[in-house]
């Protein structure tokens, strides 16, 4: 189970800052705090007032161990022209508590509980308790890869509700979908303009926000070919970052090995990547799925489309590129000069 969301009075380790340290950002106590949200990038914090549980106004930045406001500003997300500005007048059943639970039910605001339990991906449980065999449960490894894949995008995606409101009030999760059903009968990602940068997204239509890797995924070769996010993730855990199955490019490689049909054509992965063997510029992530899209000030999650992001794309339409990523201190034209010595690519590629 993810324990994203936590009691700090069951649990007061969660809370990661020390909250006897004055900071102008943080106008709470420790006794505000209902829920504590997060532990890997940011961590937020949540009050209850009756029924309701509404985010506190500053975040913690683990990875800078700094406060940082926490409002979303006006404009930004589509549900905000639907909310008035106060934190304390947008509740997190409607915005939030839908992906943070099992069950949330929209009526009486109440969970089976709370994080990603069994049943948020597996369905109810019951009649598996009863009878514990393969058929007596939802299991998203034998479902077909449409539906196995929208176990996850139901909630690692940007989107809105087909029926909204509910209850008299807009939601920001799919009200009334569980595993099984067609995600798309509830959901609807996130539309993009071309060429138009957006909260949401870059002008190529690429996410440049965290929990949008779904709306990156659905536009991947992987998921035309019909890969599934469990090809990849055990969310079950593992020893290895972000719970993939193996480590480094031996996840990749896998598949992708060097000469095979859908691999490198060189005879090793640095031929291929022109960056030397075990080297962080030879991770097949590293080009295939650069740091870009933002969790909190400038820390970045991977893109999950799979697609090498040219230099030409920054210079054309301001999207981070995979090369000035890593190599922060060049130009794209650096990039871009370094990339036609690249000879067994093509120079109409490079270019795009």
């Amino acid at each position: 189970m993810a324990n994203v969301v936590r009691d700090p009075r069951e649990h007061p380790e969660a809370i990661l800052p020390d909250l006897s340290i004055a900071d102008p950002a943080v106008t709470f106590t420790k006794e505000d705090i209902a829920f504590v949200y997060g532990s890997r990038w940011k961590q937020r914090y949540f009050k209850q007032v009756g029924e309701d549980y509404f985010p506190l106004p500053a975040q913690w930045d683990v990875i800078h161990k700094v406060w940082r406001p926490y409002k979303v500003a006006m404009g930004t997300d589509w549900w905000t022209a639907h909310y008035p500005p106060e934190n304390f007048q947008r509740p997190t059943g409607p915005l939030c508590d839908g992906c943070h639970s099992v069950n949330y039910d929209v009526r009486t605001k109440k969970v089976t509980e709370w994080n990603v339990g069994c049943e948020r991906c597996h369905g109810p449980g019951s009649e598996h308790l009863r009878q514990p065999v393969a058929s007596t449960i939802q299991n998203p490894s034998r479902m077909d890869p449409r539906h196995a894949t929208d176990v996850c995008i139901q909630c690692h995606s940007q989107g809105r509700p087909r029926a909204n409101p509910t209850e008299g009030r807009p939601f920001d999760w799919p009200v009334g979908f569980h595993v099984g059903l067609n995600l798309e009968d509830f959901w609807q990602l996130e539309e993009h303009r071309s060429g138009e940068t957006s909260f949401t997204h870059f002008a190529d239509g690429t996410a440049h926000k965290n929990r949008m890797q779904g709306n990156d995924f659905v536009t991947s070769q992987m998921y035309l070919k019909e890969v599934t996010c469990y090809d990849c993730h055990d969310v079950h855990g593992t020893k290895h970052d972000a719970d993939v199955r193996r480590p480094g490019n031996k996840l990749c490689l896998g598949c992708h090995a060097p000469g095979s049909a859908i691999g490198p054509r060189g005879a090793t992965v640095e031929q291929h990547t022109h960056h030397q063997a075990g080297s962080s510029g030879s991770e097949c992530i590293a080009c295939h799925m650069p740091k870009i899209e933002q969790t909190i000030s400038d820390v970045m999650v991977r893109s999950h489309t799979f697609r090498f992001i040219s230099p030409t794309a920054t210079e054309r339409q301001k999207i981070p590129n995979s090369c000035n990523t890593c190599h922060t201190d060049k130009t794209t034209q650096w990039a871009l000069e370094a990339m036609k010595t690249w000879t067994e690519f093509s120079p109409w590629r490079v270019n795009r």
